[in-house]
């Protein structure tokens, strides 16, 4: 019997089945969960429908946000390499552990001079987070903790450049967003990229997956001493 799918809808408005009911040669029946394909779907109709509602010719921060990612990630990140793209996710997670946890940041009476001095904290936050990054990036570029976290003279696959270029990108855009208060958000930013970013889901993927990534690809150093122990066996 040729496979058969059925799909229930409605004239006024496409809706997909919870399961999606597949017969095939076999005379087995099969229960496939579409509410991954209709999450797709979702996805991909809210994307188009943000990218056609964006006025190219008013600059917003949801444009500047787009292009952003788009220069960043595909293009400085892919020039860059997958091993100095390790180095920035350090340098990005060195720099959220010193602003969100230093005893100092978290006083009370250092909030308020700050408050005084600038008017709202976060601006500090922010600051302070990109001033730190910059020079931890630097330090460790200069410095021999280079050679234990990546080695600069291999540029690594592409496909986990872009992946590398991708989740170091998200993740600064996300950290950024994280310190503004979101009642300073909403209606400046759209409701997808606010979903893309802001959400707690968002964030936790946002600073989990790179973590889990440099877990599992690791970089070019240590690719480099899995050859010596390989190469230093009898």
């Amino acid at each position: 019997m040729p496979a058969c799918f059925y799909f229930r809808h409605h004239l006024q408005k496409l809706q997909f089945c919870d399961i999606l009911k597949v017969e095939v040669n076999t005379n087995h029946t099969f229960m496939i969960p579409v509410a991954v394909a209709a999450g797709t779907v979702n996805a991909a109709a809210g994307t188009a429908s943000f990218m056609q509602n964006i006025d190219w010719t008013r600059p917003t921060w949801d444009l500047f946000i787009v292009l952003f990612f788009v220069i960043a990630a595909f293009l400085y990140g892919l020039s860059l390499g997958r091993d100095r793209i390790i180095v920035i996710l350090v340098s990005i997670y060195m720099s959220l552990a010193i602003v969100e946890h230093a005893p100092i940041v978290n006083n009370a009476g250092f909030q308020h001079m700050i408050n005084n001095a600038v008017g709202q904290f976060f601006v500090f936050q922010i600051s302070a987070f990109l001033l730190l990054f910059v020079i931890l990036f630097f330090v460790i570029t200069r410095s021999a903790l280079l050679k234990t976290i990546a080695s600069s003279d291999t540029p690594g696959p592409w496909w986990q450049v872009l992946l590398y270029s991708i989740l170091h990108v998200g993740l600064l855009v996300s950290v950024i967003l994280s310190y503004i208060p979101r009642e300073s958000l909403d209606g400046v930013l759209a409701p997808l990229t606010l979903r893309i970013f802001t959400t707690d889901f968002a964030q936790n993927v946002w600073i989990i997956g790179p973590a889990v990534a440099m877990f599992i690809f690791k970089g070019g150093a240590g690719q480099k001493k899995k050859r010596q122990y390989i190469e230093e066996e009898p």
